[in-house]
């Protein structure tokens, strides 16, 4: 029983480590949603490769063993079409699809992604061939690392979805478990040898405590691993070079369409059938990028909507998830209302700017689309919080350039409006004032369209214009200020309104937001209009109201002090202040060294090492080719002890070299009795003898196979002087090796 369990253990390990891979794509994907999808492909690889273990049937385990996972990834995760389990042709075409396009797929979703099949698949499939893989390697090889790397593939993948040391529980969790699963393949290896087994039989408990302590010392150094401080916000993604493809879709800006929208007040567009009290501003699209003439947004790409989205980072005070169902009836595109901060939505499957909130449906029109919307609305906010929190400079697109003419009026423009005061929420406060009392707001008759430079101009000589003229300007002025603004385009909800309502043409506008820490983005209204009374507006309609009635003059306002480092009208940003030590890395860095010294060093110290047995004169360099011969025998795990001469090595080697290496050997012997018996100098004709039975060794030697070609190479032992008690390469007689004599 102990042999059968012994035996079992190195293939429990190596699929153990292919599902620990398979499971740390919990950040892409909820938990629950990968475990059976990944667990039971795995188990079932697992059961199979025991039943084919004899000689016969071993060379049918790899097959079998694919097989049965394809089959078992099938069952769970491709049920719909296979027939009883079995796979069909949809099957074996939606396998290949989650080869070629699922890991591509799930880099356009917000995470966690949709746990459904054609996102997911890659995962599943992906553990199968990695516990294959790893069973073949454990069983045919001697060392048991090289049946990790399959596994280890699939987690060094797993980093360019987005680095692990941001997600700490997984990072832990995954280390913990995967230091275990390796801990315990060496482990196992080792116990698989006779002597172990022997021991493991006479002592089990001392061979169980010897099993466990290598288990125990690496899930020691997974810990502070994984504890480590995470990897910079701006690491590389492959998430940043995949976005939704929108190509399809014939959008129209919002911004060019509220004309047309204003003059049909009274068409409805949408309705609010629940959960919208106390909301003011209903947003379509967020542009925050102006080039003179045209107003843009969205440029980072659309991502499919995942099963959720977590609060943002620009809400970093109390928050309270908010719904609302919406039945659209035109919005004139594929957008949807929204929210600041969208949640989830139910009912729909939208595309999302997840910087801005907007949505858009992929079909093309949001017409009869009927959702569930769910956002994060900012609690506890008080005007008195407002007024201390501060602008928030890093906020995304609140800064962005306005082209590269700027026009020389807007600069003093920005100055009259601000009161030449520096970038505050009551300075933004007071331009919106500056606009409200100065300034009218046309709502009928001949409507004023455009926002060009030309336009805005106009603007300001003519003192009137809609929402459109009236937000971009208020955009313009105060990021020429300093002030992180962006223009949006949406509905504002009717005046009085409840939390059921409908949703009209005349309800349409464009309305400036400024970015304020740890709340968000907070909407004015430089317009004037009228909003719907409540804590709207993402729970920030209220304060703000109360400090806008309590807003002095321009020329009483208060300013913040000036730090030196951080000068007005400089963007600043605490965070890429200092030196930012890359932790994770320079954990890496010792074993990395060993490792570049090993692969690299080795070979270079042996071909070091042979030039200078060459070259030395005399006896010394036929000498020196016996040492290079011995050495090249013991890397390759030939029975070495330093008393042995080479008569005695070219007697082992016969039992299973082939005839030219043995040859070679009686020539190499040959010469060095001549070099140290002749009693004069050996001249070059002996030299050359020598060497070319080295070099007739080596090729000999290298008939084994490529791979040990490559652990000779990269035997470190041969370098190490031979003691008189050392012997090396006990496992020679016992294996087949392709050098072996043909029998007669």
């Amino acid at each position: 029983m102990i042999r059968l369990l012994i035996r079992a253990r190195p293939t429990v390990c190596v699929v153990l480590a292919a599902v620990v891979a398979g499971l740390l794509y919990a950040g892409v994907f909820e938990f629950s949603a990968l475990l059976v999808p990944v667990c039971v492909p795995a188990v079932v690889v697992l059961a199979t490769a025991p039943a084919f273990s004899g000689r016969r049937l071993e060379p049918w385990r790899p097959l079998a063993t694919v097989v049965a996972g394809v089959i078992a990834v099938g069952v769970t995760s491709l049920w719909t079409t296979t027939i009883f389990g079995l796979p069909t042709p949809r099957t074996l075409q939606a396998m290949a699809a989650g080869i070629t396009d699922s890991w591509q797929l799930t880099l356009q979703f917000t995470w966690p992604a949709r746990p459904e099949a054609p996102n997911l698949l890659f995962i599943p499939i992906m553990v199968v061939l990695a516990a294959v893989f790893g069973v073949e390697l454990v069983h045919r090889l001697r060392g048991p690392l090289p049946a990790l790397l399959p596994s280890l593939a699939i987690a060094i993948f797993r980093q360019f979805y987005g680095p692990l040391e941001a997600e700490p529980g997984v990072a832990v969790l995954g280390s913990l478990a995967y230091a275990a699963a390796a801990a315990s393949l060496l482990a196992a290896v080792r116990a698989g040898s006779a002597t172990e087994t022997a021991r493991a039989e006479r002592q089990p408990g001392l061979a169980l405590t010897r099993a466990a302590a290598p288990v125990i010392l690496a899930m020691a150094v997974a810990v502070p691993a994984g504890l480590l401080p995470g990897a910079r916000p701006e690491a590389y993604t492959l998430r940043n070079e995949v976005s939704a493809p929108v190509t399809n879709v014939q959008t129209t800006s919002p911004l060019d369409d509220l004309g047309g929208r204003l003059t049909a007040s009274g068409s409805p567009v949408f309705e609010v059938l629940s959960g919208g009290a106390g909301v003011t501003h209903w947003p379509l699209v967020v542009l925050d990028e102006y080039d003179g003439v045209n107003w843009t947004g969205t440029q980072g790409g659309f991502r499919r909507l995942g099963s959720g989205i977590p609060q943002g980072p620009l809400l970093t005070g109390p928050v309270k998830r908010r719904t609302a169902r919406i039945e659209v009836v035109d919005t004139g595109g594929p957008w949807l209302p929204s929210q600041q901060s969208p949640a989830q939505v139910d009912g729909a499957t939208p595309l999302i700017d997840p910087e801005r909130g907007t949505l858009l449906l992929p079909e093309g029109s949001a017409a009869g689309a009927e959702y569930l919307l769910s956002w994060w609305e900012p609690q506890q906010i008080s005007k008195d919080t407002l007024r201390n929190a501060g602008l928030d400079w890093d906020a995304p697109g609140g800064r962005d350039p306005l082209g590269e003419d700027v026009p020389a009026w807007v600069a003093p423009k920005a100055k009259e409006a601000s009161g030449d005061k520096r970038a505050t929420l009551e300075t933004a406060l007071a331009m919106e004032a500056y606009f409200r009392d100065d300034f009218t707001h046309v709502t009928s008759g001949e409507l004023p369209t455009g926002h060009s430079w030309l336009k805005l101009e106009e603007f300001f000589d003519e003192r009137r214009g809609t929402s459109e003229q009236f937000a971009a300007a208020y955009v313009v002025l105060a990021r020429t200020r300093g002030i992180p603004a962006r223009l949006v385009v949406g509905y504002k909800a009717p005046p009085a309104s409840g939390g059921a309502y409908t949703v009209r043409g005349g309800n349409a506008g464009a309305w400036p937001e400024v970015a304020v820490k740890g709340v968000g983005w907070v909407p004015l209204n430089p317009a004037g209009t009228a909003e719907a009374s409540g804590a709207g507006g993402g729970g920030l309609a209220e304060p703000t109201q109360k400090l806008r009635d309590e807003l002095p003059p321009p020329e009483d306002l208060s300013e913040p002090p000036v730090r030196p480092d951080a000068p007005a009208g400089r963007r600043r940003n605490d965070g890429d202040a200092g030196l930012s030590v890359p932790w994770s890395l320079l954990l890496l860095l010792p074993p990395g060294l060993l490792l570049a010294s090993w692969l690299f060093g080795v070979p270079a110290a042996k071909a070091l090492r042979t030039r200078r047995r060459r070259l030395r004169p005399g006896v010394g360099a036929v000498v020196g080719a016996w040492e290079e011969v011995r050495d090249q025998l013991r890397a390759y795990g030939v029975p070495v002890s330093a008393g042995m001469t080479l008569r005695d090595l070219t007697t082992e080697v016969a039992r299973t070299a082939d005839p030219p290496t043995v040859t070679a050997l009686d020539h190499l012997a040959d010469a060095v009795d001549v070099a140290l018996w002749a009693g004069n100098t050996p001249g070059k004709q002996v030299d050359r003898q020598a060497w070319t039975a080295v070099r007739t060794v080596r090729l000999g030697l290298a008939r084994q196979g490529p791979w040990r070609r490559l652990r000779a190479t990269l035997n470190p032992r041969p370098l190490l002087p031979l003691r008189n008690t050392q012997r090396e390469g006990f496992r020679w007689r016992n294996r087949r090796s392709p050098l072996q004599k043909s029998s007669p």
